[in-house]
């Protein structure tokens, strides 16, 4: 194991708790702040919304920089961010430290993927970019449960305290052993840019959006859908939620070794079980042993796809792999919000809490049969394709 590898890791447990453990907090911060839920669920989706809109931009004005020095740069903007956030004395200010730590998310995800696949021998490509988001899923299994209890023990900002902690170490072990490496394969801006000339690279960022945002668009309600159909109590929720936690981290490491053998057979698999899985659930959701089965299942399926769906786009986007890369985060937060807000619609139509289940499935299905119909095609720069993940530079 790398220890280069483990740093990035660090790195994405970080980034992965600061989006997710202030779900658990919102209570404790509208009423310091006296806002109402509303205005605290901005918290949330400025969030997203900034990690979306700056992940492009901030990498595209990278591509020339050292990678190292780059994710050493995105760090330190990290834990500026959760400082400020620690240190808010109104909710704006609260709301600025967060779109400023979400900034460099995006980016550190889409170049991290990119240092990591460098770091390993071509046939472990795939397992190394499953190895730095695994950084994120543990921060869903273990990071947000133990956030929220601190923030409630010790009030919200102790979260934010300890996540700036977090943050100086990954900076320090990013420092001491992630290697030094050239910037972007790609001599300027323009040769990255070039990369999406490429129509499977669209492809890959339209799997991304519609395979990864029903996975996510089902899971933004699954408390209510826990709750008001499957018949669980409300207190019940949390361990469910780390139980669909412990799904994230095992399929994200069995995806990424299968994405070593096949990008293309891995999302196959993985999209196609996750239909499945979502259309079961839906159909059972009454059964609180089927609905546990299930959740467990929508988790490892819907993140088996992760290492896939970065390993794809990078492999058609050639030697311009930066942003391409990057691209394909903001791509996986558009999915999100897309997937959130059509399950949203489903719920407001009147249609119940198994709707966004459904909403899901179809998007899910719906990236599964862009990808069978695209077919196995081979990159027009390196003579890639998506049996060869090993071909990625």
């Amino acid at each position: 194991m790398k220890p280069g590898l483990l740093a990035l890791a660090a790195g994405g447990f970080g980034i992965g708790l600061t989006e997710f453990v202030i779900a658990g907090l919102l209570p404790e911060v509208a009423t310091d702040f006296a806002v109402d839920e509303a205005t605290a669920g901005w918290l949330i989706s400025g969030y997203a919304l900034a990690v979306a809109v700056g992940a492009i931009p901030i990498t595209a004005g990278v591509t020339r920089l050292p990678r190292k020095a780059v994710l050493e740069g995105l760090m330190v903007l990290f834990v500026a961010g959760n400082l400020l956030s620690a240190l808010a004395s109104t909710y704006e200010v609260l709301l600025t430290g967060r779109v400023l730590a979400a900034l460099c998310h995006g980016a550190f995800f889409g170049i991290g993927s990119v240092v990591a696949a460098d770091m390993v021998a071509p046939d472990k490509k795939a397992g190394a970019i499953a190895l730095m988001f695994g950084g994120l899923t543990l921060a869903n299994v273990l990071g947000v449960p133990a956030g929220t209890f601190v923030g409630q023990l010790w009030g919200w900002r102790s979260t934010f305290w300890a996540i700036t902690v977090i943050g100086l170490v990954a900076l320090a072990a990013i420092a001491a052993f992630v290697p030094a490496q050239r910037a972007s394969g790609a001599s300027d801006l323009r040769s990255e840019v070039r990369a999406f000339a490429a129509p499977q690279v669209w492809v890959s960022l339209l799997l991304t959006v519609l395979g990864f945002g029903g996975m996510f668009g089902a899971f933004t309600y699954i408390a209510f859908t826990l709750t008001g159909v499957s018949g669980f109590a409300a207190s019940t929720v949390p361990g469910l939620l780390v139980l669909f936690g412990v799904g994230l981290v095992v399929g994200n490491a069995l995806g990424g070794r299968a994405a070593n053998v096949s990008v293309r057979g891995t999302l196959l698999v993985a999209l196609g079980a996750l239909v499945v899985v979502m259309v079961v659930f839906a159909l059972t959701a009454e059964s609180k042993v089927l609905t546990v089965i299930s959740l467990l299942l929508m988790g490892g399926f819907g993140f088996a796809t992760v290492p896939a769906l970065q390993m794809r786009v990078m492999t058609y986007a050639g030697s311009a792999t930066t942003l391409a890369s990057g691209a394909n985060i903001a791509a996986f937060n558009l999915g999100n919000a897309f997937g959130a807000w059509l399950g949203g619609l489903t719920i407001a139509a009147g249609l119940g809490y198994v709707s966004p289940i459904w909403a899901g499935a179809a998007l899910t299905a719906a990236a599964l049969g862009i990808l069978l119909v695209s077919g196995p095609r081979r990159s027009a720069t390196t003579g890639a394709d998506e049996q060869a993940p090993a071909l990625v530079g």
